[in-house]
């Protein structure tokens, strides 16, 4: 992989799947307030909205709701006390992480979730290789679409855009990516509501499931 030198990765939906315990922590909510249990199926395609998302699928609710902030705030606490009780890599994940470092490729990610989050999740995973480089949604004055977050992460790895890659679940990777200057590719295995398709994200490459990721990065010139 000479050309390669880094890759970043969206956590929730992309590098990790978080949904269970994202979707646990709102049907917790529901459950409290005398309401049934929602299936993961139906929380799922929004876990990458984090809090916004799954408070509107559980609870009807939009960020200009009277209630909302208050939900939010129950939301996060509830999640932060069982941030990775099934949250795992995705399959396949492991052994990518592991293959990058093999061949000298340094990787990081760049995710909107809040730090106090991303850490604590980070630390439970146990990663086979830890990332160069991680910046969350509250790292930059900014956060993805804007390329503000990207620029940071490679600035900390010290590899340039055009030697990066972007991988994330939602159009605003590829808008960030492109933006940064990084080659970008959607991860179709990621968290996606219906009509949100990533042939319409502007990606350099799709990949449909995360098992196929390794070999498509052993690739990686050939494809481009």
């Amino acid at each position: 992989m000479p050309e390669l030198a880094a890759v970043l990765f969206d956590l929730d939906g992309t590098l990790v799947d978080t949904a269970p315990d994202l979707g646990a922590a709102a049907n917790r909510m529901r459950t409290d307030r005398g309401l049934s249990a929602l299936p993961l199926e139906i929380l799922r395609p929004v876990a990458s909205q984090g809090a916004q998302g799954l408070l509107r699928v559980a609870f009807h609710l939009q960020p200009e709701d009277p209630d909302f902030a208050p939900m939010r705030a129950e939301f996060l606490e509830i999640y932060a006390a069982h941030i990775c009780e099934q949250s795992t890599l995705f399959p396949g994940m492991a052994a990518t992480l592991t293959s990058l470092s093999a061949h000298g490729v340094v990787w990081g990610i760049v995710t909107n979730k809040p730090g106090f989050l991303t850490l604590p999740l980070l630390s439970a995973l146990k990663l086979p290789v830890p990332p160069g480089a991680v910046v969350s949604g509250d790292s930059t004055a900014r956060a993805k679409p804007d390329p503000l977050p990207i620029t940071h992460a490679l600035a900390k790895l010290g590899i340039s855009a055009a030697q990066s890659l972007m991988i994330g679940d939602d159009p605003r990777d590829m808008a960030a990516g492109k933006a940064a200057g990084t080659r970008c590719w959607a991860a179709a295995w990621g968290y996606l509501e219906a009509g949100n398709d990533p042939r319409h994200w502007g990606a350099d490459q799709i990949i449909q499931r995360s098992e196929q990721l390794e070999f498509a990065l052993l690739h990686f010139n050939t494809a481009q």
